[in-house]
């Protein structure tokens, strides 16, 4: 009769246990759209830390948006300093977004 050693095949099956785990989480967190997100959002997904985007285009400074003059686009809320801002915005959104998801 064969002996089974238990302490071999228990390391062995944690090893490939944790190698698993590990090799799914580093696929799952490189996948595209996971590795972060696409727009940098607050907790409260606004885009941009509130500030009116196209303020920074036809101004050419940082003015704080207001949630009164809101849009929704490409998962982020996005505030500003008036609606005439909002409605340039909503009108071509890739012109106005910052770069790189505002990262």
């Amino acid at each position: 009769m064969t002996k089974i050693d238990f302490t071999s095949l228990s390391r062995i099956l944690t090893s490939a246990i944790l190698g698993f785990l590990t090799v799914t989480f580093l696929l799952n967190w490189t996948a595209t759209g996971n590795a972060f997100e696409r727009i940098n959002q607050t907790f409260w997904g606004v885009a941009i830390k509130g500030y009116d985007t196209v303020a920074y285009h036809t101004e050419g400074r940082a003015i704080k948006g207001q949630p009164k003059y809101s849009h929704e686009w490409n998962d982020a809320k996005w505030y500003f300093a008036s609606a005439e801002n909002r409605d340039l915005f909503a009108a071509d959104p890739e012109r106005y977004a910052p770069q790189y998801g505002g990262y």
